[in-house]
């Protein structure tokens, strides 16, 4: 019997644990295990080991499958990565980064860097095409207007699959740094100003604050928020 040792990884963002079933199928070159349970309970921010046994060596691990199962309440589950480390003591990384909703199944390819040419397995293949099909039916485009750059073919951000929101710790982040900036803003006199700028050194003394600061995770030089000057 082959024994695999497997370390789950929940991601550390707001509401990434989950209290819904979690399951776990691994699929090598030479077959597929059994689904194994992972927990019923994820947290934040935390690890979980758990062992899967196999009748036989599975060879070199290209796939795995994560299962997300519920009964009543849908309690979305966010999971970095999943590592695997085989009989033989060869460790694989899946690198996942994505949310799980709903009754779904998602597979993750191992995460060395492949070109096309390089998948030689029928199964890496198929995913392949898989992942392209579902990419070209989740992003389709449309003419807004005549004359108008055409947009994504939905009626609200809504719509769009949660991994492709902008992140609502980001957002708030973004929010919260545009808040102070203009209240420092307002108490330098800046944004009542009805006069021209004597120097550029007076504009450095009142965006020099922002020096160094981040702006939604982008670091912002001074330069780059110093407005011309008003005619």
């Amino acid at each position: 019997m082959a024994v695999y040792r497997v370390k789950v990884v929940t991601g550390d963002i707001f509401q990434a644990g989950t209290k819904n079933s979690i399951s776990i199928t691994l699929v090598g070159t030479r077959g597929e295990s059994r689904r194994a349970t992972v927990h019923s309970t994820l947290l934040p921010r935390r690890e979980k080991d758990l062992t899967v046994r196999s009748e036989q060596d599975l060879g070199p691990i290209v796939l795995i499958r994560l299962h997300k199962w519920r009964l009543f309440l849908e309690d979305a589950w966010f999971c970095d990565d999943v590592r695997v480390t085989g009989p033989d003591g060869s460790s694989y990384r899946f690198p996942v980064y994505q949310w799980l909703e709903g009754v779904t199944t998602v597979e993750v390819r191992e995460g060395s860097g492949k070109k096309l040419v390089d998948d030689d397995l029928e199964i890496l293949q198929e995913h392949r095409l898989l992942e392209l099909k579902a990419r070209q039916e989740a992003y389709q485009w449309k003419n807004f207007a005549e004359g108008w750059p055409r947009c994504l073919n939905v009626s609200s951000i809504a719509e769009l699959d949660s991994n492709v929101h902008f992140s609502a710790v980001r957002g708030h982040n973004f929010t919260g740094v545009l808040i102070v900036q203009g209240a420092s803003h307002l108490l330098s006199g800046f944004l009542l100003r009805t006069t021209s700028w004597k120097s550029l050194d007076e504009m450095r003394s009142i965006f020099s604050h922002a020096k160094g600061r981040e702006i939604g995770g982008c670091h912002v030089p001074v330069r780059a928020v110093i407005p011309p000057p008003p005619p």
